[in-house]
C-alpha cells in the first residue's frame, strides 16, 4: 500500500523537528546533546500532525519529567564529525571522486565523473547547500539525479537541479510521484518526475564511473532502492540502517516490516562494500554497522516475541475488571507488552546505539504488532527461533 502525500509531508515535518532537536544541537565533542523544548511548538496546532508526534513526545517526556532542560548521553559509536554551524554542512570524499554530504540530520552522496556529476537525492534540510558542496569539488554540471525513494524529506529539493538532467527512479517511486501530481492543482512543490525508470536493476555508466541501482521489493517503502558504487565499494540504502543509532521511530515507519528485516541480509550477502551511506544522522557507516543493526533487529524480534507470549490479554482484562471499553483493554495490553520488550532490550542497547532510551518503545510496538498480524514476519521469527534452538 502506498502512503498518501499529506502523510509524507507530515512525516517530513516530524523528521525535521525531532532530528534537528536531537542532533543539530550536539556539542563539538559529540558526547552530550543539550535540548530545550519550547511550549509553543508549531505542530501543536495541527491535531493530525499531533497524532503522529504524540507517541514520540510521550517517550521523550518519560525521560524528562522533572525539567524542560535535559541532557542525553550519546554512546561513542554514535558520534560523527563536527559540522561548522556557520557553514551548515560537511562534504568529504569517500574515495575515487565519490563524496558524501551531511547537515547532521540528513546524508546523501554524489559521484563526479569525467562527463559530469551524478547526484543522489535532494534532502530539503540540506537544500542548496548541496549545490555548494558539489561546487567545492568540481565545476562540472549535474547530469543525473537518482531518487532513492519517493519520500519528500529525501528528494523534495530536486527542483534545484538542472531541468535537462536525467532523473532516475524505480517504477514504484515514479508511480507515487505521478499519483501525487494527479492529486494536486499546483505541482510546483513536488520534485521532477523521473525521466528514466526501471523495474529491478539499472546500471548507470557515465564516463569512467558507474552506479548499480537494485530493487528487491518493499522495505521502508515501495521503490526504495539499493545504490552501489562497485569501484569505490560503497553501498547506500536510505531509511533502513542508521549507523551508530537505533532507527527512527517505528522501525523508521517501515511500510513492510518483513522487507525491512530482510534488507539487512541483502546488504550483507549481495554487496562487497566497505563504506555504508545511510540517509540520516551524523556519520558514515561500515559493514560492521550493518551487522550491529542486524543484531539489534534480531534481538528486537526475540524480545517482542517473548513479550507477546508472556503477557496475557485475559490477565490484563481481569485487572481492568470490565470489558465495556475494548480499546482501553488493548491499550493496557500494548503498554504491558511494550514495557516487557523495552526492559529486555535496553540493558544491552542503551550504551551501544544512540537514541535507545528515546525510541525503543516505538520499535517494540512495531515489531510486536507485526508478529501478531503479519504472517511473513511471524515466519521469519519462527525460522530464527528454530535456527537458535
Amino acid at each position: 500500500m502506498y502512503f498518501d502525500l499529506q502523510k509524507t509531508v507530515r512525516m517530513c515535518i516530524i523528521y525535521g523537528i525531532i532530528l534537528s532537536s536531537l542532533l543539530l544541537s550536539y556539542t563539538n565533542s559529540g558526547l552530550l546533546i543539550p535540548v530545550q523544548r519550547s511550549k509553543n511548538m508549531a505542530y501543536g496546532q495541527d491535531e493530525s500532525i499531533t497524532s503522529y508526534i504524540k507517541p514520540i513526545v510521550a517517550t521523550i517526556k518519560e525521560s524528562d519529567s522533572s525539567s524542560r532542560n535535559f541532557t542525553i548521553q550519546i554512546p561513542n559509536m554514535a558520534k560523527g564529525p563536527a559540522i561548522n554551524p556557520a557553514k551548515g554542512y560537511l562534504v568529504q570524499e569517500i574515495r575515487d571522486h565519490l563524496y558524501w554530504v551531511t547537515d547532521g540530520s540528513y546524508n546523501t552522496m554524489f559521484l563526479v565523473t569525467d562527463k559530469g556529476v551524478i547526484a543522489v537525492d535532494a534532502p530539503p534540510t540540506i537544500g542548496k547547500n548541496y549545490l555548494k558542496a558539489i561546487s567545492e569539488v568540481t565545476n562540472k554540471p549535474v547530469n543525473y539525479v537518482i531518487y532513492s525513494h519517493a519520500h519528500l524529506d529525501h528528494i523534495g529539493a530536486a527542483n534545484m537541479f538542472p531541468k535537462n538532467a536525467s532523473f532516475i527512479a524505480q517504477e514504484d517511486t515514479a508511480a507515487e510521484l505521478q499519483r501525487a501530481r494527479s492529486a494536486t492543482t499546483n505541482a510546483s512543490f513536488l520534485p521532477p518526475l523521473p525521466t528514466v525508470t526501471f523495474s529491478k536493476n539499472y546500471t548507470l555508466q557515465t564516463g569512467n564511473q558507474s552506479l548499480q541501482l537494485n530493487y528487491y521489493g518493499n522495505n521502508h517503502l515501495p521503490g526504495n532502492i539499493f545504490i552501489y558504487a562497485p569501484h569505490q565499494k560503497v553501498l547506500m540504502l536510505v531509511d533502513v540502517i542508521f549507523p551508530g543509532w537505533i532507527p527512527f521511530p517505528y522501525l523508521a515507519v517501515a511500510n513492510d516490516v518483513a522487507g525491512f528485516i530482510k534488507a539487512h541480509d541483502i546488504a550483507l550477502n549481495r554487496y562487497d562494500f566497505d563504506t555504508f551511506v545511510g540517509g540520516h544522522l551524523t556519520r558514515l557507516g561500515t559493514r560492521d554497522d550493518v551487522k550491529v543493526q542486524k543484531e539489534f533487529v534480531s534481538d528486537l524480534e526475540s524480545a517482542a516475541s517473548k513479550a507477546n507470549h508472556d503477557v496475557s490479554f485475559v490477565t490484563i482484562a481481569k485487572q481492568i475488571g470490565h470489558f465495556e471499553n475494548p480499546w482501553l483493554l488493548y491499550g493496557k495490553f500494548i503498554d504491558a507488552v511494550n514495557q516487557k520488550c523495552v526492559d529486555s532490550m535496553l540493558p544491552k542497547w542503551e550504551s551501544r546505539l544512540g537514541g535507545a532510551d528515546q525510541f525503543m518503545s516505538t520499535h517494540c510496538f512495531t515489531m510486536s504488532e507485526a508478529l501478531r498480524v503479519d504472517p511473513t514476519v511471524a515466519a521469519i521469527a519462527q525460522n530464527s527461533t528454530s535456527a537458535n534452538s
